[in-house]
């Protein structure tokens, strides 16, 4: 039986989390229940990274042209991806307000959305923070999207990401949601961004 698409009153919804975890698998239905567009934060990431020289934009184009940086632990991949997605920070939320401005509601996920971008915004921004910590399932996600490789360094580097956006999380206030069990994690999710963000501790 499908659900109605409800568009809830605030208007953009973001999806954070770690490579792997499952975020699309709730993202996407979710954007469907609201009735509103999903928007790929990493689109814009790639598409700037298409414009600009590594002269220009340095930090988003360092892991393409920098070898080493193939050999760097999990902990410093982590450290490089904040500082891409904090590099990112002022272009997203021109995105953001430029929703909120025209009133055009929009579920946003991405690898390089930090939680902290619900910041300024007031109520017209809900975030969620969808989490998996256990790495065996990490490695099965990826293997479901491409299967026959290695996955375990991946999924060690995203495990300690997921860390990183859990404390982010709590900082400012946004909902942490265990990604699984799948069977009911847009309901979690959902029932977590209608509850609304806590104040920072």
């Amino acid at each position: 039986m499908r659900v109605p698409s409800v568009t809830p009153p605030w208007i953009v919804t973001l999806v954070c989390g770690a490579s792997g975890v499952g975020k699309s698998s709730v993202a996407i239905p979710l954007a469907r229940r609201y009735g509103v567009p999903l928007a790929e934060a990493d689109d814009i990431v790639t598409a700037l990274k298409a414009l600009t020289t590594p002269e220009q934009a340095p930090m988003l184009h360092l892991w393409d042209t920098h070898p080493g940086a193939r050999r760097w632990t999990p902990a410093r991949i982590v450290e490089h991806t904040i500082a891409v997605a904090e590099e990112m920070h002022r272009g997203f939320e021109a995105v953001i307000a430029d929703h909120i401005e025209f009133a055009t509601p929009v579920v946003m996920e991405g690898d390089y959305l930090l939680p902290d971008l619900i910041t300024g915004f007031g109520d017209a921004v809900r975030a969620v923070v969808v989490s998996e910590p256990d790495e065996s399932r990490i490695v099965a996600n990826f293997l479901s999207r491409e299967p026959g490789e290695d996955h375990r360094f991946r999924a060690s580097v995203s495990t300690q990401m997921d860390a990183e956006l859990s404390a982010r999380a709590a900082r400012v206030g946004v909902p942490v949601v265990p990604a699984w069990p799948r069977s009911d994690g847009l309901g979690r999710v959902d029932a977590a961004l209608a509850s609304g963000a806590e104040p920072p501790r």
